[in-house]
């Protein structure tokens, strides 16, 4: 049996991985850290309320688990959020990190950590892993500084990066751009979206099924996790539209310029998949192509 804690496992990366996993309960032995009550529906795993920003809560818990892999699910990834409360976004996304390395470090884990198209600055877009990181926001800066305590130390890690998550799963405690545009375009309000920012989106269940492979094949480094396809945020609006049948008159363009957001964005990121597809063996699709998957299991 392999062992996998998963951290914030309420998440919708969390809960997305724990359905995967748990498809196969010959083969994995399950435990979820997260806040409060365990909000995925389901009792088929070992779940632990934790707050894992107590360096002695985490410890205990792990060493007692003897995990073989961890997947760093938890991250405070609010971009303005970070940039007001840059302690609290260090904490989770900096400190807390190190603790899992050198945990994984005594107990002999492989960490898997979530990362992010945002510690790069956006001028060049298709980035590939090699690519020199230059960060423009609070949030950015942090998770590359957990890639460096990641890459800087003696431990099995894998590091995903991953572009504009979105999904569904059984209790959501935050919205996404895909049912946010939805939710608007059904009920016929009007909303304006970014025309100068360019994206890969990533389905959830692409980014779990990464996380599974990463254990699966024991991949060690850095990997790029996004759909295969660059787009600005008001043609991802667009197609959301279009494949759920909505009103795209509804959706107006406006430039970053006037959103006035605390944090900098980049402007265009986008990645290069070869290494996921040579190494990985993992060809991610295209966002309308997985928007399509993911409408219908909306049905």
């Amino acid at each position: 049996m392999i062992k996998v804690v998963i951290t914030g496992s309420n998440g919708l990366l969390g809960q997305s991985l724990l359905g995967l996993l748990l498809k196969e309960k010959e083969r994995y032995k399950i435990y979820g850290f997260s806040r409060g009550k365990n909000r995925s529906g389901r009792d088929d795993f070992s779940y632990i309320s934790i707050d894992i920003t107590k360096e002695g809560d985490l410890k205990e818990n792990l060493l007692e688990i003897k995990p073989d892999f961890i997947i760093n699910t938890a991250a405070m990834t609010q971009v303005d959020d970070c940039e007001t409360n840059k302690e609290a976004c260090d904490l989770l996304n900096v400190t807390v990190v190190r603790w899992l390395v050198e945990i994984s470090k005594e107990i002999n884990a492989q960490l898997v950590h979530i990362s992010t198209d945002f510690i790069f600055d956006g001028k060049q877009g298709n980035y590939k892993e090699t690519d020199k990181p230059n960060p423009l926001s609070y949030y950015g800066l942090s998770k590359l500084k957990s890639e460096e305590v990641l890459i800087n130390s003696k431990i099995n890690y894998t590091i995903l990066r991953t572009i504009l998550v979105y999904g569904k799963v059984f209790d959501m405690s935050r919205n996404n751009i895909v049912l946010w545009v939805r939710k608007m375009l059904t009920e016929e309000k009007e909303i304006t979206i970014v025309n100068d920012q360019f994206r890969a989106p990533t389905y959830v269940e692409d980014l779990a099924m990464a996380c599974k492979i990463s254990i699966d094949k024991k991949a060690e480094g850095i990997y790029n996790i996004s759909s295969s396809q660059l787009l600005s945020v008001y043609e991802i609006a667009q197609e959301i539209a279009e494949v759920f049948q909505l009103d795209k008159n509804l959706i107006k363009p406006i430039s970053t310029s006037t959103l006035n957001q605390t944090a900098p964005r980049p402007e265009k990121t986008g990645f290069d998949l070869s290494k996921t597809n040579r190494d990985l063996e993992f060809y991610p699709k295209s966002f309308k192509e997985d928007l399509q998957l993911f409408k219908e299991t909306l049905i």
